[in-house]
């Protein structure tokens, strides 16, 4: 996943509401694209320059602007301006480091989210902070860059199925709040079989590189589930909210995101803890094989001890040593030496030591 300690650009000593884009730069050029639609008319473009969006604001029709880049802050500041966004929300959009959280401006509410977005190396997804501000005909969406999670719902709006051209733009917020969410049990599943897979490597061969897989994962981990534990305030707090801007009719299917939201933090926990079972059980398997080592290693240190004796004994140059004078002196010591070696051995596998 995306690095989370490196340094970014700071606002330290700018006044609140200052508009400084905090962050990495992911697209060279920001990309303006509009959805303008109702149950019988639709229409699509993208924009060139950000003052071709100042028209949809009174329209009747529902409107769907996405801005795919957020370093360039002349965009943001000029929709804003236009729609009559609050400059908190504004700094919010440009600070990639927010944590998810939606606010109330009366007359159009924020909602800040994060996206996982697949990279180009295995196990490497970045994460990504989408932006959401849902007005009275329009919902204004701000990514960092395409990530293709909001697909889906384009491919809804213009082949007008499902319930989307015909409901307002909460509904639409809905819509892409849920893809999200749905967004996050593909990549659990990514690393539900990760984990899987990890688990019979670590049965069978718990080599030093197991290790560091683990510590990766319990890392990740660990950014998921800071990612996604606060989106569930977000979602409580939508359905909670009220306001004219969301309907009765979509509360019932904000419930259902919560409660997608609730399993996907049930999953996040799961997953944490079969990864930090999975460290403990690293750790005893390493402990047992070494166990094993230093039994057999004792076993063979017991055999030779009195063998050593013997051979000791024997090698002292007296000269009135009895044995030293006897033919056969030297295959007697030998037979001494084999008959203890043996019932050592037989006496150690008889208490099953190895």
């Amino acid at each position: 996943m995306a690095n989370h300690s490196r340094k970014r650009p700071t606002k330290v000593g700018l006044p609140p509401g200052t508009l400084v884009h905090v962050g990495e730069k992911q697209v060279e050029k920001a990309r303006i694209t509009v959805m303008d639609y109702d149950d019988g008319t639709f229409q699509e473009k993208v924009i060139e320059a950000v003052g071709e969006c100042f028209g949809f604001k009174e329209t009747a029709t529902v409107t769907w602007i996405n801005v795919e880049g957020l370093h360039d802050v002349g965009i943001i500041e000029k929709l804003g301006n236009c729609f009559g966004l609050h400059p908190l929300l504004l700094e919010d959009i440009l600070n990639t480091s927010e944590r998810p959280k939606m606010e109330d401006y009366g007359d159009h509410i924020f909602l800040l989210l994060k996206i996982f977005v697949p990279a180009n190396t295995n196990h490497d997804e970045k994460i990504q902070q989408v932006s959401l501000v849902l007005g009275s005909n329009f919902v204004i969406s701000f990514q960092e860059k395409e990530s293709g999670v909001f697909d889906p719902v384009r491919e809804l709006i213009r082949k007008a199925k499902g319930r989307l051209r015909k409901l307002g733009p909460d509904y639409l917020a809905y819509a892409l709040i849920d893809t999200i969410v749905d967004s996050y049990f593909t990549v659990l599943e990514k690393f539900g079989d990760e984990i899987e897979l990890l688990e019979d490597e670590l049965v069978m061969d718990p080599k030093r590189e197991i290790l560091q897989k683990i510590h990766r994962l319990k890392r990740e981990m660990i950014y998921l589930r800071k990612s996604i534990w606060p989106l569930r305030e977000v979602v409580n707090g939508l359905e909670r909210l009220e306001t004219p801007l969301i309907k009765p009719t979509t509360d019932v299917f904000l419930r259902d995101v919560y409660d997608h939201t609730v399993q996907v933090i049930d999953s996040v926990e799961t997953f944490r803890d079969l990864v930090s079972g999975m460290l403990e059980t690293y750790l005893s398997s390493v402990s047992n094989r070494m166990n094993e080592v230093m039994k057999v290693l004792t076993v063979i240190a017991t055999i030779f001890i009195p063998l050593t004796f013997i051979v000791g004994v024997y090698g002292m140059n007296f000269r009135f040593m009895p044995e030293l004078e006897w033919r056969g002196g030297y295959f007697l010591v030998w037979g001494v030496i084999v008959a203890t070696a043996g019932v050592m051995i037989a006496f150690f596998k008889k208490k099953n030591w190895f």
